[in-house]
């Protein structure tokens, strides 16, 4: 069970994707002020920031303390007519192919210094400029497709069915709607699993708005995409890139002080990592001891003994048991022997369904 899900950053050059990138994964690629016409996708991890890790480390003081990761992956900025292979394109359009989920970042913060590829700030425009993108490529795909089978010399029953299937996706492109809000069967989805089409990966969009924007609680066209967002279930989250890099860069001691100076409670890049591993159906067990206090990450509704699995084959193998105590639980009653005391320690069975935040120790016999 594979959960290294990946995330793609992708929007318009000169957004700030590499500005968010590189808060997201402490990395330092070089952030152009010019098209650079960059053809490359780079890919790194993200730690998902857990106020629980902090708390079991402090009560631990373990070796070594491991948060869930993420991988994001930037891609090049796409232009208008990226689905015809304007500007990086379809090699554009092929890296975000593998990934799970789609984060667009948006501009809406002014600087007179980066221009902006349309020379106005308008970001529900930008928004519909690359769903549009996303749109036609997955149509060409679809055309493409529903042709070759045509073509051939004899549909099999699955051709058949596959050609049902795309033809239905074609006839949704075509009235701009999503192959996600078909509502496809299992079956249906599974003739289709093969084409990673992009407009049936969830999406969010990041507003990389500037510091009075900030201030202000508003910036260009807010209202419109907003209701665009609610009227199709996408996440939005807000961000003011320049601000958490100043942030990024302050000594930890003042970051706090900086922080409650600007009325934050923690630092955009946190939420917006957190947001993104809650939107791809994860969720963390902790383990926690004197060698390692560590997240493990799974998929929401995992059972117990799958979850063992994460950890080691061999604890999967030879599952016994599961003591679980609910994070909640530690806390309130202060430490693990008290806990035990009252009880609150309590013994599941393979079939046990994880809940995110449980500390668990897995009994095994191999």
């Amino acid at each position: 069970m594979s959960t290294n899900l990946t995330s793609g950053i992708i929007g318009l050059p000169m957004v700030g994707k590499t500005t968010i990138f590189n808060l997201l994964t402490n990395s330092d690629q070089e952030i152009s002020n010019f098209f650079s016409g960059k053809t490359e996708t780079i890919t790194a991890s993200a730690k998902v920031p857990d106020k629980r890790i902090n708390f079991l480390a402090d009560m631990y003081k373990p070796r070594k303390t491991t948060y869930a990761q993420i991988q994001f992956s930037e891609v090049p900025g796409l232009v208008k007519g990226a689905s015809e292979g304007k500007g990086v394109g379809n090699q554009f359009l092929s890296a975000i192919r593998n990934v799970d989920l789609l984060v667009h970042v948006v501009r809406a913060f002014k600087n007179p210094d980066v221009p902006h590829v349309e020379d106005t700030i308008n970001p529900l425009r930008d928004i519909e400029t690359i769903a549009v993108e996303i749109l036609l490529a997955d149509m060409d795909l679809v055309e493409k497709r529903i042709q070759r089978i045509q073509s051939g010399k004899k549909i099999t029953k699955e051709n058949a069915f596959e050609l049902e299937v795309l033809k239905k996706c074609l006839a949704a492109l075509e009235e701009e709607v999503p192959i996600s809000s078909l509502g496809l069967s299992e079956e249906e989805k599974l003739t289709l699993r093969n084409y990673a089409f992009l407009t049936e990966k969830p999406m969010m969009l990041v507003i990389n708005i500037d510091e009075d924007q900030f201030r202000e609680g508003t910036y260009p066209g807010k209202e419109e995409v907003e209701k665009y967002a609610a009227d199709r279930g996408i996440a939005l989250i807000e961000i003011c890139g320049r601000m958490e890099m100043e942030i990024n860069q302050l000594p930890e001691e003042d970051r706090a002080l900086f922080m409650e100076d600007l009325g934050i409670s923690e630092p955009g890049i946190d939420r917006l990592a957190r947001a993104v591993y809650d939107y791809l159906g994860l969720i963390s067990f902790l383990t926690a001891g004197e060698d390692e206090v560590r997240a493990w990450t799974i998929k929401r509704n995992t059972d117990a003994k799958k979850a063992a699995g994460k950890i080691h084959s061999d604890i999967e193998r030879g599952f016994i048991r599961a003591e679980v105590i609910a994070f909640e639980d530690l806390v309130a009653a202060g430490n693990m022997v008290k806990a035990r005391e009252k009880g609150l320690i309590r013994l599941e069975g393979k079939d046990y369904i994880v809940q995110d935040g449980d500390i668990i120790n897995f009994r095994f016999n191999v």
